[in-house]
């Protein structure tokens, strides 16, 4: 595996880079532009969701960048980092070409989530991305969140507040994109009421009702979790990593081939980072999904 930091020349900003080690100079790659949450940052998230783990056994490219804005926490904003945004992916395809690049995906935690929701809105997002992975960012179909869900207040500190404007919408429910991706929703059981039953990303392709497949299991735990409030945190927004298994579920033979999934990570919650066979599981559904949009998308 290959793990940098590459400079963005248009904004001055980082962004980790890791790639297969032994990458050949005709082979395809899965591109994942993997966004943090709230309040986090990116050498966070790529311990939560270590799809870096995966880049040489699935052929992955992982760009994870850091959001500019820090008050009243750190979070996407579009005047601040759809640029920079647009920029490392620009970056990754010059690199690698892109008739390399097989597919490319937005991932996203929490509040990354909600903001690859939005740039699906944007032109330039959705003529390129072929799928979405949610990280309790937001479903195609609402889950409804938990009865108080929400951070614990660090001892000592006031209890937290969303912040005005973009970081104020909570991950339950995402608007559906005019674009034709492939969309994976995973959360932690205590993050939600309940998961639905039904999807409308699923009805708009014609897909069969959904079919739960074998569970997931983990004997190891994930990498990382919200330390800050260790001793005071709640089953919702995350306790210590641990192992455990998820459930997964399938609504097959959608038009086009998309791939529509949920997964819940039992008695998990917001911030537990993700176990090594769960994110094995996605990666390989996206690694399995149609792709190819971005090597006919009008150039930038």
């Amino acid at each position: 595996m290959s793990s940098e930091k590459v400079t963005d020349p248009g904004t001055g900003r980082e962004f980790y880079l890791d790639s297969p080690g032994d990458l050949g100079p005709d082979e395809e790659i899965t591109f994942l532009l993997n966004l943090h949450g709230g309040g986090s940052f990116g050498a966070w998230q790529r311990l939560y969701f270590p799809a870096c783990d995966q880049v040489d056994a699935h052929r992955l490219v992982v760009a994870t960048p850091t959001a500019a804005t820090s008050e009243p926490m750190r979070r996407w904003v579009a005047e601040a980092d759809d640029e920079h945004l647009r920029n490392v992916v620009e970056l990754v395809f010059a690199r690698f070409g892109l008739d390399r690049i097989r597919s490319f995906w937005l991932v996203g935690h929490s509040q990354g989530g909600m903001t690859s929701n939005r740039l699906l809105a944007t032109s330039y997002f959705a003529s390129r991305v072929d799928g979405w992975l949610s990280l309790s960012g937001g479903r195609l179909g609402r889950a409804e969140i938990a009865p108080g869900f929400g951070p614990p207040p660090r001892p000592g500190a006031e209890p937290f507040r969303f912040p005005e404007g973009e970081g104020r919408r909570r991950p339950g429910a995402a608007v559906l994109p005019d674009a034709d991706i492939s969309f994976i929703f995973a959360t932690g059981e205590h993050e939600i009421a309940a998961l639905p039953e039904t999807s409308p990303w699923a009805e708009k392709y014609g897909a069969g009702d959904r079919v739960r497949m074998d569970d997931i299991v983990d004997t190891e735990p994930g990498q990382v979790y919200d330390n800050s409030r260790e001793g005071n945190s709640s089953p919702g927004w995350g306790l210590s990593p641990r192992p455990g298994t998820a459930e997964l579920f399938v609504y097959p033979d959608a038009k086009g081939g998309w791939v529509i999934a949920d997964v819940v990570r039992l008695d998990k919650g917001h911030t537990e980072g993700l176990e090594p066979n769960v994110t094995e599981t996605l990666v390989k559904m996206m690694v399995a999904a149609p792709g190819g949009k971005a090597r006919v998308a009008a150039p930038a």
